[in-house]
This record gives structure tokens, C-alpha cells and sequence, in this order.
């Protein structure tokens, strides 16, 4: 991966798939995408987002945190933006970013009104891309 590659944009609901979807999500990009072939970033929102998740109870907490450490396998970039979705447009309208993977149906229709590809949940464990 390097920053040459198109980018792929993973916001929070994508990292905490593991925990909430039984979605291997790194797994399903190398599929679609081969994982070699893509820059993998996230905004700083997102890690917020995803900290301040975690700090509570439940599923919801555990899977904040599962996504927090997987998050460290994708590049940090910064936004003007500080709310993750808005962050994560942001991103997407940047012509290096190629995807955007949510399991976010707001935000996925957002991107997708802006003609930004989408990756997200099809069937019970696997990823699909979606054409705007």
C-alpha cells in the first residue's frame, strides 16, 4: 500500500464490523480490492469517534474498541471537518480517494449523492461495492 494507490476511506461502523457483523473486513477489501493495490486511511474524527465509543459498556464498547485496534492498520489523515461523517465527505470529494467503506445507510446515501463509490455489508458477511 502505498500513498500513490487510490485511497480507501474507513469510517466507524466499517471498523467495528468485526464485533457487530461477523465481517472480517480487511479480509473482504483484500477480496474486492486487493488490499496491496489501496491506501487504506481514516479520519482523525473517526479514532475520536471510536475512543469515545469505547469508553462506555456493552457490545457497542467492545466492538468500538476491536475497531480502535483495527484502525491502526489504516494512515490517519487530517479534515477540516471534527463530526466523522462530514469528515469522512470530506474525504471522499478528494480525488485520490477511490471508496469509502460504512455500513452507515445516512452516509452511505450522502456519498452516494455525490457520485462516491461505496463499499458496505451484502448479505450476512460479506462486502459489496455499490455504484453510485
Amino acid at each position: 500500500m502505498t500513498r500513490d494507490s487510490p485511497a480507501v476511506a474507513v469510517d466507524t461502523s466499517a471498523l467495528m464490523m468485526p464485533v457487530e457483523c461477523d465481517v472480517r473486513v480487511f479480509d473482504e477489501l483484500d477480496r474486492l480490492l486487493g488490499l496491496n493495490e489501496v491506501d487504506l486511511v481514516t479520519p482523525r474524527a473517526v479514532l475520536a469517534e471510536l475512543d469515545r465509543l469505547a469508553s462506555g459498556a456493552g457490545e457497542e464498547a467492545t466492538a468500538a474498541s476491536v475497531g480502535r485496534d483495527l484502525a491502526e492498520r489504516c494512515r490517519v489523515v487530517e479534515t477540516d471537518a471534527s463530526y466523522a461523517d462530514d469528515a469522512l465527505v470530506e474525504l471522499a470529494e478528494r480525488d485520490d480517494c477511490a471508496y469509502v467503506v460504512t455500513n452507515d445507510r445516512p452516509l452511505r446515501d450522502r456519498l452516494l449523492e455525490r457520485g462516491v463509490r461505496v463499499i458496505g455489508l451484502r448479505g450476512r458477511n460479506k462486502l459489496n461495492i455499490t455504484q453510485p
